[in-house]
């Protein structure tokens, strides 16, 4: 069997735990996973292929092992470490801020002083950040979990990693419709804003229930219980102060009749532009597929998945029209054996 270690210290736990759960009936790949404790807790696994490691340790426990293939879930701090990976092993790369890819050491030097300088100056002193451009160039692939990526960045060699399978479920039908707008609750990200004023014009239609399926505070938390204390009667929301654990977070995803995905055109990542549907994959593409949802996202994002609903202006028209006349056979394109068939193709195009 041909091994390969898998390694994520930072971030995107989900992405790993899909990795792991397409690759442990593999017959042709051994997985070693190396997790930061964070990680670790969040996927909460154990087995002898699970290694919980620091960043400072890392490079030592792969030096002697005869690895493959090393894939790099997350680069966004530990530049330093990684860069010493991809020296010495064939590394692949989940790149989740395409721009960030290309961006030059004086950018980076001169985006410290722009936001979190504290932590900014941690990543220049203690984890080189400046190694940063080095860590991609060295790599020997750049992966994107969202195919549509690819041709929207051709001055960029990517690979397409498919870790995004359906979950089987039943689905039922109910008088109230749950729409469940995923993500942490910021307007940074999602105009929640937009979906407050939106809701203020819906008619009795039908019952809706709506679920904020994250972490609400500060502005957000004061709109959505202003909007709670004067919402019609046919309306009903759900929200969270807390970060909502992941079996909670797939309950309410599995009740959804469909997504609603307000994203903003634009974000930023180390005060580096990033566009999401063009340099950046939006999260919620990975939630639809996973629960089998319809997403409505809005009308000007550069849409390739025929999942997704382009926003109208009236909402609650698409809606209730689209949660009970429109179906998309996500079996057909993400079903678990026939991703985890498609994983093996990349991973053996990796080697």
């Amino acid at each position: 069997m041909k091994k390969i270690a898998y390694i994520e210290l930072d971030t995107h736990a989900e992405i790993a735990r899909n990795f792991m759960d397409l690759m442990q009936d593999s017959s042709e790949f051994s997985v070693d996973y190396y997790f930061s404790e964070k990680i670790a807790k969040q996927i909460n696994r154990t087995g002898e292929s699970i290694f919980v490691t620091k960043s400072s340790e890392i490079f030592n426990l792969l030096k002697d092992k005869d690895y493959e293939l090393v894939i790099l879930g997350t680069v966004h701090r530990y530049f330093d470490t990684f860069l010493e990976i991809t020296e010495h092993f064939n590394t692949s790369v989940i790149v989740h801020n395409l721009n960030f890819t290309k961006i030059s050491r004086f950018q980076l030097l001169k985006n410290i002083f722009k936001n979190d300088f504290k932590y900014r100056l941690k990543l220049l002193a203690k984890e080189g950040l400046l190694s940063a451009p080095k860590v991609f160039e060295k790599a020997s692939n750049l992966l994107v979990l969202d195919e549509s990526l690819i041709k929207k960045n051709p001055d960029l060699s990517l690979k397409f990693l498919p870790v995004f399978y359906l979950l089987k479920y039943e689905k039922s039908r109910k008088s109230i419709i749950t729409i469940v707008i995923p993500g942490a609750v910021s307007q940074q990200r999602r105009d929640y804003l937009h979906v407050l004023n939106s809701l203020k014009n819906f008619q009795q239609k039908s019952h809706y229930q709506f679920v904020f399926l994250g972490k609400a505070l500060g502005n957000e938390l004061s709109w959505i219980k202003k909007f709670e204390k004067s919402k019609s009667q046919n309306i009903s929301v759900k929200y969270f102060t807390e970060k909502v654990p992941q079996q909670i977070f797939d309950e309410f995803m599995m009740r959804a009749d469909i997504l609603w995905c307000p994203i903003r055109g634009q974000t930023e990542f180390f005060s580096n532009t990033e566009y999401y549907g063009i340099t950046k994959m939006s999260g919620n593409i990975g939630d639809a597929i996973k629960h089998g949802k319809l997403a409505i996202f809005p009308e000007n994002y550069p849409n390739s998945h025929p999942f997704i609903i382009p926003e109208n202006k009236n909402i609650e028209e698409e809606i209730y029209t689209y949660h009970k006349w429109m179906e998309y056979d996500f079996a057909e394109h993400f079903a678990k054996e026939k991703v985890r068939q498609s994983l093996e193709k990349t991973l053996t195009v990796l080697l």
